[in-house]
């Protein structure tokens, strides 16, 4: 039998029993239902990350086994998209993983394995498209006397109060990671999101381990902070009641040995380009100029400035040869 919600949790707490808890959103929901990602708008995308694999390949001296670990993987979109954009040699090679808490989505590709947690000591590339952002934290405010405190949340309807001062290595990460706190401005603590890259990252032998997210670095950490929802395509308070996604954008600068880079920037560096079509195809090939506009439209969106585009590809290698994958 489930316990009852307490009235009151820290958010990070909340957080954690909303999305990943019994009858949790991510435990019951595919990402795909209630928000897009790079991911689904185009398989533009999954051909770069397969470019990318190449080159962590190459630069790996062509490993008998090669690893390629899709964390939080949803539906398993981007791990077959791989799979199928890869040379036939590449992918005689690969050992892809699908790494999610939700059952093993019907009709994936048999080769995939799905598991809970990464494999230990692979060799290959390591990637969260969206996955730090859900990676329950902590949310402070500064009360009317400037002392920062630890914010609780009611999960029945998002009701918030203040609760303890923070300390420890929460404070020690605020102190570090963040500009000091206004009265009633607010800090989401990454610190849980710092260890959870770490450990993601510590599951290569070697190779790269990425992850893309909407970032932000101390100098424009926001003053009232990220945390929202959303639920079939449409933002929505966060209420950490289990019918909705809860998110935060992540402090890139603050991941252990990472280098953040716009993903406008990544992609156009792994080869994603693709122009509009001239008009006059339009009369001479009239097919063929549709599967091209559309291929525009959708590399135009997924590097778009304002949007998808300034996602950050927080990349850490793990071997020398994978440092400057992105600017071959």
């Amino acid at each position: 039998m489930t316990s009852p919600t307490p009235q009151w949790l820290p958010w990070r707490a909340a957080m954690q029993r909303a999305l990943y808890g019994p009858d949790g959103f991510f435990l019951r929901e595919r990402p795909a239902g209630h928000f897009r990602t790079s991911v689904h708008v185009s398989p533009l995308y999954a051909r770069a990350v397969a470019e990318l694999l190449c080159r962590v390949d190459t630069a790996l001296g062509h490993p008998a086994e090669l690893t390629f670990t899709d964390m939080a993987a949803g539906g398993g979109e981007l791990c077959a998209g791989v799979i199928t954009a890869l040379p036939p040699e590449v992918a005689a090679r690969l050992r892809p993983y699908a790494v999610d808490l939700s059952p093993r989505p019907s009709g994936l590709d048999p080769r995939i394995t799905w598991a809970d947690a990464p494999p230990r000591n692979g060799r290959g590339l390591l990637f969260a498209n969206e996955w730090l952002d859900n990676v329950p934290l902590a949310v402070a405010e500064a009360d009317e006397d400037g002392a920062v405190r630890y914010v609780e949340v009611r999960p029945s309807d998002g009701a918030e109060r203040l609760g303890a001062e923070v300390d420890g290595a929460d404070a020690e990460w605020l102190r570090r990671w963040w500009p000091p706190l206004l009265p009633g401005s607010r800090a989401e603590i990454g610190r849980p999101r710092d260890e959870a890259w770490a450990a993601a990252t510590g599951s290569l032998a070697a190779g790269l381990a990425v992850a893309v997210d909407y970032c932000h670095v101390l100098a424009d950490r926001p003053p009232y902070g990220t945390l929202t929802g959303y639920r079939a395509g449409r933002q929505v308070p966060p209420v950490p009641d289990g019918t909705c996604d809860l998110t935060a954008h992540v402090a890139a600068d603050s991941l252990p040995g990472a280098t953040p880079t716009p993903q406008r920037t990544a992609l156009l560096a792994l080869g994603l380009h693709a122009p509009r079509p001239p008009l006059s195809l339009a009369t001479t090939a009239p097919a063929t100029y549709v599967r091209a506009l559309s291929t525009a439209t959708e590399a135009a969106t997924l590097t778009a400035r304002g949007a998808l585009g300034d996602f950050t590809w927080s990349t850490t290698p793990l071997t020398p040869t994978c440092t400057n994958l992105l600017h071959p």
